[in-house]
């Protein structure tokens, strides 16, 4: 098929009075690794759950491989996998005996996808291991096995390292851009550890209070995220005259906290100091910094852009 992936429109989920997400557009094309970014109770999860039609939206549209009716969409999730916390796995049961009870369950053809999966997340030498016996990280590759053993075009991971160890962490990362390059699996994968998915994220769409914010390429993102005068003052609004004033410039924004990010007079910072100084603003610190993807999230949910 040609066109994107995955698409929603307006998606929206209300629980009571509660509004979880509102008016939410996602578009995922194949090949991309999507990084679904916000904090716990941003909505991340209750956007996966409306995907895997774990729960079913108020209102909005899901078009799933070009799929939107409830038979199509229900077609079409057969070539999803999803993890959304681990699954609920036997503890008596080796990791092989809970993936077959799991494929004659989902009704996953050929018994021969069970080794095969355990084989990709690395467990296959854990094969006869009881589940209780895990570790966390195994137990998360056990996850992960599940979700892959009906070789899916569209894999949606729900916070899939918490908890791991930084080891863990780095095997968990391989796995996904393994299965991204080598078999072109395009991934969704929710997250608040923002500082690793943008090791892995094509793509990024945040997300604040069940509403998103902004959607952007990896590329995108980096030229957003330039080198800068990171300034912290007495007075983010005095500060922010005196640059407009003194050194004709909007190239900054202003972040929570009375900081400031200025986009210009890199190699100047003695003449930004002075200005600011003339105009009366206490300067508290004032350094050369690249933003990451842990800053611009912050500027997106409480800062203020002139850039």
């Amino acid at each position: 098929m040609s066109g994107p992936i995955l698409v929603t429109r307006g998606l929206t989920k209300k629980y009571g009075s509660n509004l979880a997400v509102e008016d939410v557009g996602l578009r995922l094309e194949k090949g991309q690794i999507y990084g679904l970014v916000g904090r716990n109770g941003a909505g991340k999860t209750t956007i996966i759950r409306m995907l895997t039609a774990q729960t079913v939206p108020t209102s909005g549209e899901i078009e799933l491989f070009g799929e939107t009716t409830p038979k199509g969409l229900s077609a079409a999730r057969a070539r999803l996998g999803a993890m959304v916390e681990i699954p609920s796995f036997y503890p008596y049961l080796t990791a092989a005996e809970n993936l077959e009870y799991y494929r004659r369950q989902r009704g996953i053809p050929g018994a021969g996808c069970v080794a095969e999966a355990l084989e990709r997340v690395g467990l296959q030498e854990a094969g006869k291991k009881k589940f209780k016996q895990f570790s966390l990280g195994m137990k998360q590759r056990l996850g992960l096995a599940l979700a892959l053993m009906n070789q899916p075009d569209l894999l949606l991971l729900d916070e899939p390292i918490n908890g791991l160890d930084p080891e863990g962490i780095v095997e968990f990362r391989s796995l996904l851009l393994e299965l991204n390059r080598q078999r072109e699996t395009t991934i969704l994968i929710s997250s608040h550890i923002l500082s690793e998915l943008s090791n892995v994220a094509t793509h990024y769409g945040f997300l604040d209070k069940g509403h998103m914010l902004e959607q952007i390429s990896a590329q995108k993102l980096r030229e957003k995220c330039r080198a800068c005068l990171q300034l912290t003052v007495g007075d983010a609004s005095a500060a922010a005259l005196a640059l407009e004033q003194r050194l004709e410039t909007r190239e900054y924004e202003v972040l929570p906290g009375n900081v400031l990010r200025l986009y210009d007079f890199l190699d100047r910072p003695q003449a930004v100091a002075a200005a600011l100084a003339e105009a009366g603003v206490a300067i508290l610190g004032l350094e050369s910094k690249n933003a990451n993807l842990e800053d611009y999230f912050l500027s997106l949910i409480g800062g203020v852009h002139h850039a």
